[in-house]
């Protein structure tokens, strides 16, 4: 594996993990920089490869191409919270948001945990999602952790990965960086970087869904940011996913040098963009840095007992094993 989504400069990732009782969940946050998002707000995108997925925030965000917060990831029945917790966060800092000023559009992205988690129990909080925010760092774990903690991948424990690769422009160094939520993949699709299948008896049919978070210091504008996001498929499809008709697929890209205002003081905003005959190398390392976290996650993630005894094994333990 290689690199991480901090890797980007200013991209910083934090995680809320719960784990008491039946509880098996928690909240991941990616913060794209230091500053208020909702005022210094990110050029943005979003794919969806599957719809089958409650997250909140994608259609604005395609229409506008702006990241308006930090994007919170966590389970299917808490999307609820955590959009309420980053507008509660915004309107701290904007008192105006709604009052004569412009709402806010917050970002989340789920995957569903119920498996090992008691998911009914609606644990997640917005203290916990604000824990998340506030301990965003560029070190961060892989694995059994945040909105990963619950997670189910390919048969195996699931969670939370992450890759980045570096793309070299007019003699200048960039960084392409994935953050992968796992849940998803039928049991005996997985393969390894190597070619081999793996995979543990169980359920044939594909359950599950994964959320990527793709950020870059590449210089894009919007139309060319979702043409790169949409090649997380290359790398979804090498780890033996076909995105079945149960899992959400999803992907959320953003560009950290390209902002904008919210409330720019020209009409003219000076955006640059990369020259398309290079974007080849941005499509290669999509696709790779997507194989390479989901990987992440499945060699991170520790076995795990949860919800009425349910259980997943680390995919690392079974390597070990054999």
């Amino acid at each position: 594996m290689s690199g991480r989504i901090t890797d980007v400069p200013g991209v910083r990732v934090g995680h809320r993990t719960i784990v008491h009782g039946d509880i098996r969940t928690g909240v991941t946050a990616i913060l794209p920089h230091g500053n208020d998002v909702y005022r210094d707000r990110p050029i943005a995108a979003s794919h969806v490869l599957n719809g089958f997925g409650k997250s909140v925030g994608l259609m604005q965000l395609d229409e506008l191409g702006q990241l308006e917060t930090p994007i919170l990831l966590t389970n299917t029945l808490s999307v609820g919270t955590c959009a309420t917790a980053l507008i509660r966060r915004a309107i701290a800092a904007n008192p105006g948001i709604g009052r004569g000023g412009p709402t806010v559009n917050p970002v989340v992205g789920e995957c569903n945990d119920g498996y090992l988690n008691d998911i009914q129990a609606l644990a997640v909080t917005e203290a916990d999602a604000r824990a998340a925010i506030e301990t965003a760092a560029v070190d961060f774990a892989s694995g059994s952790v945040g909105a990963g903690t619950g997670m189910s991948c390919f048969g195996f424990k699931g969670g939370i990965g992450t890759a980045a690769r570096p793309v070299v422009l007019d003699g200048h160094s960039f960084t392409l960086g994935v953050l992968a939520l796992c849940n998803f993949g039928r049991p005996g699709d997985l393969r390894l970087a190597d070619g081999r299948r793996i995979g543990p008896p169980g359920d044939p049919v594909e359950r599950g869904s994964v959320i990527l978070v793709m950020a870059t210091d590449i210089p894009l504008e919007h139309r060319q940011l979702q043409r790169v996001i949409r090649r997380v498929g290359v790398g979804l499809a090498r780890v033996g996913s076909f995105w079945g008709h149960g899992s959400g697929d999803v992907c959320i890209g953003f560009c950290t040098t390209n902002r904008t205002a919210l409330n720019p003081t020209t009409d003219l905003l000076p955006l640059r963009a990369i020259a398309e005959h290079r974007i080849d190398a941005l499509f290669a390392a999509m696709a790779d840095s997507t194989q390479d976290a989901v990987l992440d996650a499945l060699m991170a993630a520790e076995t795990m007992t949860g919800y009425e005894g349910h259980s997943r094994r680390g995919l690392r333990e079974i390597l070990e094993d054999s």
